[in-house]
Protein backbone atom coordinates (compact mmCIF):
# COMPACT_ATOMS: atom_id res chain seq x y z
CA UNK A 1 0.00 0.00 0.00
CA UNK A 2 3.15 1.78 0.61
CA UNK A 3 3.83 2.00 -2.91
CA UNK A 4 1.03 2.84 -4.22
CA UNK A 5 0.36 5.74 -2.08
CA UNK A 6 4.04 7.00 -3.13
CA UNK A 7 2.58 6.63 -7.15
CA UNK A 8 0.01 8.79 -6.13
CA UNK A 9 1.86 11.16 -4.06
CA UNK A 10 2.92 12.52 -7.64
CA UNK A 11 -0.79 13.20 -8.57
CA UNK A 12 -1.04 15.79 -5.51
CA UNK A 13 -2.72 15.54 -2.34
CA UNK A 14 -6.30 15.92 -3.93
CA UNK A 15 -5.44 12.55 -5.30
CA UNK A 16 -3.86 10.95 -2.82
CA UNK A 17 -6.71 12.14 -0.18
CA UNK A 18 -9.45 11.01 -2.57
CA UNK A 19 -7.66 7.24 -2.72
CA UNK A 20 -7.35 7.52 1.12
CA UNK A 21 -10.79 7.67 1.60
CA UNK A 22 -12.26 5.24 -1.12
CA UNK A 23 -9.46 2.62 0.32
CA UNK A 24 -10.47 3.05 3.87
CA UNK A 25 -14.59 2.61 2.93
CA UNK A 26 -13.68 -0.37 1.06
CA UNK A 27 -11.69 -2.10 3.49
CA UNK A 28 -14.07 -1.17 6.23
CA UNK A 29 -17.48 -2.93 4.15
CA UNK A 30 -14.04 -5.86 3.03
CA UNK A 31 -13.93 -6.48 7.10
CA UNK A 32 -16.91 -9.27 6.58
CA UNK A 33 -15.27 -10.98 4.15
CA UNK A 34 -12.59 -11.79 6.97
CA UNK A 35 -15.66 -13.14 9.04
CA UNK A 36 -16.41 -15.76 5.60
CA UNK A 37 -12.65 -16.17 4.86
CA UNK A 38 -11.87 -17.32 8.35
CA UNK A 39 -15.29 -19.38 9.16
CA UNK A 40 -14.17 -21.18 5.60
CA UNK A 41 -10.39 -21.94 7.06
CA UNK A 42 -11.68 -23.07 9.88
CA UNK A 43 -13.84 -25.54 8.73
CA UNK A 44 -11.29 -26.89 6.47
CA UNK A 45 -8.92 -27.83 8.85
CA UNK A 46 -11.61 -29.34 11.34
CA UNK A 47 -12.97 -31.48 7.82
CA UNK A 48 -9.61 -32.12 6.98
CA UNK A 49 -8.85 -33.63 10.55
CA UNK A 50 -12.09 -35.26 9.72
CA UNK A 51 -10.75 -36.98 7.26
CA UNK A 52 -13.77 -35.32 5.26
CA UNK A 53 -11.85 -33.80 1.98
CA UNK A 54 -14.66 -33.10 -0.12
CA UNK A 55 -16.71 -31.68 2.73
CA UNK A 56 -13.51 -29.28 3.38
CA UNK A 57 -13.94 -27.84 -0.35
CA UNK A 58 -17.86 -27.73 -0.19
CA UNK A 59 -17.03 -25.69 2.81
CA UNK A 60 -15.08 -23.46 0.99
CA UNK A 61 -16.98 -22.92 -1.82
CA UNK A 62 -20.27 -22.15 0.49
CA UNK A 63 -18.19 -19.58 2.35
CA UNK A 64 -16.82 -18.01 -1.05
CA UNK A 65 -20.69 -17.77 -2.70
CA UNK A 66 -22.17 -15.96 0.92
CA UNK A 67 -19.26 -13.77 0.53
CA UNK A 68 -20.18 -13.23 -3.61
CA UNK A 69 -23.62 -12.41 -2.36
CA UNK A 70 -22.54 -9.89 0.45
CA UNK A 71 -19.84 -8.46 -1.54
CA UNK A 72 -21.83 -7.90 -5.10
CA UNK A 73 -24.42 -6.19 -2.63
CA UNK A 74 -21.81 -3.52 -1.30
CA UNK A 75 -20.68 -3.41 -5.13
CA UNK A 76 -23.64 -2.37 -6.43
CA UNK A 77 -23.52 0.28 -3.54
CA UNK A 78 -20.43 1.56 -4.37
CA UNK A 79 -20.52 1.91 -7.88
CA UNK A 80 -23.80 3.63 -8.01
CA UNK A 81 -23.80 5.46 -4.82
CA UNK A 82 -19.78 6.52 -5.02
CA UNK A 83 -20.66 9.95 -4.14
CA UNK A 84 -23.00 10.54 -1.26
CA UNK A 85 -20.62 7.86 0.44
CA UNK A 86 -17.03 9.87 -0.41
CA UNK A 87 -18.81 13.52 0.09
CA UNK A 88 -19.55 12.32 3.60
CA UNK A 89 -15.79 12.72 4.28
CA UNK A 90 -14.96 15.58 2.02
CA UNK A 91 -16.48 18.72 0.27
CA UNK A 92 -13.75 19.12 -1.71
CA UNK A 93 -14.84 18.64 -5.13
CA UNK A 94 -11.38 17.95 -6.82
CA UNK A 95 -11.27 14.87 -3.80
CA UNK A 96 -14.53 13.82 -4.49
CA UNK A 97 -13.95 12.93 -8.23
CA UNK A 98 -10.71 10.79 -7.05
CA UNK A 99 -12.57 9.26 -4.57
CA UNK A 100 -15.37 8.32 -6.98
CA UNK A 101 -13.23 6.98 -9.43
CA UNK A 102 -11.54 4.62 -7.08
CA UNK A 103 -14.59 3.52 -5.06
CA UNK A 104 -16.08 2.84 -8.29
CA UNK A 105 -12.92 1.29 -9.62
CA UNK A 106 -12.00 -1.15 -7.03
CA UNK A 107 -15.49 -1.91 -5.80
CA UNK A 108 -15.68 -3.72 -9.64
CA UNK A 109 -13.45 -6.16 -8.21
CA UNK A 110 -15.58 -7.36 -5.72
CA UNK A 111 -16.88 -10.30 -6.56
CA UNK A 112 -13.42 -11.67 -7.28
CA UNK A 113 -12.08 -10.67 -3.88
CA UNK A 114 -15.06 -12.39 -2.41
CA UNK A 115 -13.72 -16.02 -4.00
CA UNK A 116 -9.60 -14.79 -3.53
CA UNK A 117 -9.98 -14.13 0.13
CA UNK A 118 -12.27 -16.86 0.80
CA UNK A 119 -9.37 -18.92 -1.00
CA UNK A 120 -6.53 -17.77 0.04
CA UNK A 121 -7.40 -18.29 3.64
CA UNK A 122 -8.85 -22.01 2.54
CA UNK A 123 -5.18 -22.48 2.16
CA UNK A 124 -4.32 -21.39 5.42
CA UNK A 125 -7.16 -23.78 6.98
CA UNK A 126 -5.30 -26.81 5.38
CA UNK A 127 -2.35 -25.76 7.02
CA UNK A 128 0.15 -24.56 3.65
CA UNK A 129 1.25 -21.05 4.64
CA UNK A 130 3.32 -21.45 1.08
CA UNK A 131 0.55 -20.96 -1.07
CA UNK A 132 -1.17 -17.94 0.16
CA UNK A 133 2.34 -16.45 0.46
CA UNK A 134 3.59 -16.71 -2.64
CA UNK A 135 0.08 -15.71 -3.99
CA UNK A 136 0.36 -12.83 -2.35
CA UNK A 137 4.26 -11.84 -3.15
CA UNK A 138 3.43 -12.31 -6.93
CA UNK A 139 0.25 -10.32 -7.50
CA UNK A 140 0.84 -7.74 -4.87
CA UNK A 141 4.61 -7.24 -4.87
CA UNK A 142 5.21 -8.30 -8.60
CA UNK A 143 2.68 -7.49 -10.22
CA UNK A 144 0.09 -4.78 -8.36
CA UNK A 145 2.99 -2.49 -7.95
CA UNK A 146 4.49 -2.39 -11.21
CA UNK A 147 1.57 -2.30 -12.70
CA UNK A 148 0.42 0.73 -10.61
CA UNK A 149 3.45 2.46 -12.13
CA UNK A 150 3.04 1.01 -15.64
CA UNK A 151 -0.60 2.22 -15.84
CA UNK A 152 -0.33 5.76 -14.29
CA UNK A 153 2.95 7.13 -15.21
CA UNK A 154 3.91 5.32 -18.10
CA UNK A 155 0.50 4.66 -19.97
CA UNK A 156 -0.63 8.34 -18.57
CA UNK A 157 -4.26 6.99 -16.75
CA UNK A 158 -2.95 9.25 -13.62
CA UNK A 159 -4.46 7.81 -10.30
CA UNK A 160 -6.96 5.94 -12.35
CA UNK A 161 -4.07 3.76 -13.45
CA UNK A 162 -3.27 2.84 -9.24
CA UNK A 163 -7.06 2.38 -8.92
CA UNK A 164 -7.10 -0.18 -12.12
CA UNK A 165 -3.89 -2.15 -10.72
CA UNK A 166 -5.61 -2.77 -7.18
CA UNK A 167 -8.91 -4.59 -8.79
CA UNK A 168 -6.52 -6.01 -11.33
CA UNK A 169 -4.13 -7.72 -8.35
CA UNK A 170 -7.17 -8.43 -6.11
CA UNK A 171 -8.83 -10.14 -9.45
CA UNK A 172 -5.75 -12.29 -10.10
CA UNK A 173 -5.12 -13.36 -6.94
CA UNK A 174 -8.74 -14.77 -7.16
CA UNK A 175 -7.89 -16.57 -10.08
CA UNK A 176 -4.59 -17.98 -9.39
CA UNK A 177 -6.23 -18.63 -6.06
CA UNK A 178 -8.88 -20.53 -7.66
CA UNK A 179 -6.86 -22.69 -10.10
CA UNK A 180 -4.11 -23.52 -7.00
CA UNK A 181 -7.25 -24.68 -5.21
CA UNK A 182 -9.39 -26.67 -7.71
CA UNK A 183 -5.96 -28.93 -8.34
CA UNK A 184 -6.43 -29.89 -4.80
CA UNK A 185 -2.86 -30.65 -3.73
CA UNK A 186 -4.25 -28.78 -0.31
CA UNK A 187 -6.11 -32.02 0.46
CA UNK A 188 -3.31 -34.19 1.07
CA UNK A 189 -2.33 -32.14 3.99
CA UNK A 190 -1.92 -33.66 7.74
CA UNK A 191 -3.86 -31.35 9.72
Amino acid sequence: WLGLVRILAGFGSAALAGYTIAIRVAIFALLPSFGFANAAATLVGQNLGAGRPERAERSVWTAAFYNFVFLGTVSVAFVTLPGPIVRFFSSDPAVIAFGVDCLRIVALGFLFYAYGFVVAQAFNGAGDTTTPMLLNFFCFWLFKIPAAYLLAVTAGLGPRGVFISITAAYSTLAVAGGVLFRRGRWKNRKV
